[in-house]
């Protein structure tokens, strides 16, 4: 028969990167703050499955699943600002071990912990890589120089250009000039997390341990682990975190809410969306 509990899957990337949008800076700059809203958050669904006064409110929790990717640990150099970057050192890389190391005292919560890979070298942003590919046109009065270059020999070259072409040439020393170190990222790339999930979610279903399980999550990717759940007839909820989700997602789950305040809105409900966070006991 199956278990009357609810167990909570968070994908930890997507999570930290929403709360940045959703929750003041105030509220989320150190790990027991970002422990507490993800405590709130499980609390907001439980409560809003279960009801009550709240007070025994985690004894309806199966447990909790943060899924992450330890921190790269790896070197490189940066090409713009033409130094040396030892990732294991980097500030992003302490607060992500301290989160985790807080997350791991938290009752009820399992941390699943997949690794960064260095798939590829630096590239530069998608945003700048247009205006980058058009420094191609902008360079072309400099074709010039390779014939000049042989016939000078080691004698001094003059080019001579247009007002227009300079102007060109100016705008492409200018772009590559303006490059700041944010504007390229290193290759690296989340091994593991999202096969935890499935793994998770199949386990879970298959065990007969939840009755609901609630997906903390933006993409798609949770999809044929979505049906197997409810086929085997797992309540499926899906929490976006007010992330704009495709339509056809909705055949695969039963329910859309979000565990956390609507930004832009005072807690009021929107058709079909999750009211704000009841205040989680002390």
């Amino acid at each position: 028969m199956s278990n009357d509990q609810i167990a909570v899957l968070i994908d930890g990337g997507f999570f930290l990167k929403r709360i940045q949008r959703l929750l003041p800076e105030d509220k989320i700059d150190s790990p027991e703050k970002i422990a507490r809203c993800v405590r709130n958050l499980c609390f907001t669904h439980v409560m809003r499955l279960k009801g009550g006064s709240g007070r025994l409110w985690q004894q309806h929790m199966y447990r909790a699943f943060f899924y992450d990717a330890n921190p790269y640990d790896g070197k490189a150099h940066h090409p713009v600002d033409n130094k040396s970057i030892d990732f294991a050192k980097s500030d992003v890389a302490h607060q992500r071990l301290a989160l985790f190391q807080q997350l791991r005292k938290e009752r009820k919560l399992a941390l699943r912990l997949g690794k960064v890979n260095r798939d590829s070298d630096w590239t530069l942003s998608p945003r700048l890589t247009k205006t980058a590919l058009k420094t191609r046109q902008q360079l072309a009065p400099l074709q010039a120089l390779q014939a000049l270059i042989q016939a000078a020999g080691a004698d001094p070259i003059n080019l001579t250009l247009s007002t227009a072409q300079a102007q060109q040439l100016q705008l492409a020393y200018n772009f590559w000039q303006s490059l700041q170190s944010g504007d390229v990222a290193l290759g690296l790339r989340q091994k593991g997390v999202d096969m935890r999930i499935a793994i998770d979610i199949a386990s879970l279903t298959l065990k007969k341990q939840v009755k609901t399980i609630v997906l903390v999550a933006g993409d798609s990717d949770f999809v044929p682990a979505a049906k197997l759940a409810r086929r085997e007839g797992i309540e499926f909820i899906l929490d976006p975190l007010w992330q704009n989700v495709n339509d056809d997602l909705f055949e695969h789950i039963d329910a859309l809410q979000s565990g956390l305040k609507r930004p832009g809105t005072n807690g009021q409900e929107a058709a079909g969306d999750a009211t704000d966070p009841v205040a989680l006991p002390i």
